[in-house]
């Protein structure tokens, strides 16, 4: 999903994500219609199948960087043990093992952000939600974070990502352009580079 500031790209996951309520319409997540759903019933599928990255981490600052990438496990009724585990790899794969037991503010802001990845990725999340998830990261590191992403959707996940970087809109099957909290044009990967050199000279 791409667009300039206040098109509404963050209040579109936030309802995919059912941390809103739409004025009108229905929004369905693995058979649940989320916009009727209870707060426990919302609580529990957000647990379960849904990931989500969010701009400004929000990660808890008394938990280490492994418990709270555990913490979604363990809300869900998997042993801490299993849940540590789970995170560590999670971790390890964002290349952040060695910082499993540090705290928040022991921290960089790239570092951060990637302990916040992990913990969307962890364990069989069929949708996972990506507000500008590379902010904070160098190129090099923002490429292999994509492919990971990537690698979950090719596993059969679903993904949505807010992003203003045309080169990781590329790694999409399809892109979204709001505006004004409207769709105005989209594409398919196929066609992907000509629309995004499109909208980018439009700029």
């Amino acid at each position: 999903v791409m667009g300039p500031s206040g098109s509404g790209k963050s209040t579109l996951l936030t309802l995919a994500g059912g941390l809103d309520t739409p004025s009108s319409g229905r929004v369905i997540v693995e058979g649940t219609d989320i916009t009727t759903a209870s707060r426990k019933q919302l609580a529990a599928l957000r647990r379960r199948s849904i990931g989500y990255v969010f701009q400004d981490y929000n990660l808890i600052p008394a938990l280490t960087a492994a418990e709270n990438v555990a913490l979604p496990r363990e809300l869900d009724g998997i042993s801490a043990r299993k849940a540590r585990a789970s995170a560590v790899a999670a971790l390890e794969e964002m290349g952040l093992g060695q910082l499993a037991d540090r705290f928040p503010d022991e921290m960089s802001g790239g570092q951060q952000q990637r302990v916040a990845i992990a913990r969307a990725l962890v364990g069989d999340r069929r949708l996972v939600l990506a507000d500008e998830p590379t902010g904070a990261l160098d190129s090099e590191t923002g490429e292999s974070v994509l492919a990971l992403l990537r690698a979950r959707c090719d596993a059969g996940a679903a993904g949505i990502l807010v992003t203003h970087e045309p080169r990781f809109a590329a790694w999409a099957d399809r892109v979204v352009f709001l505006r004004d909290g409207s769709v105005v044009d989209e594409t398919l990967r196929s066609h992907a580079d000509s629309l995004l050199s499109g909208q980018a000279a439009g700029q």
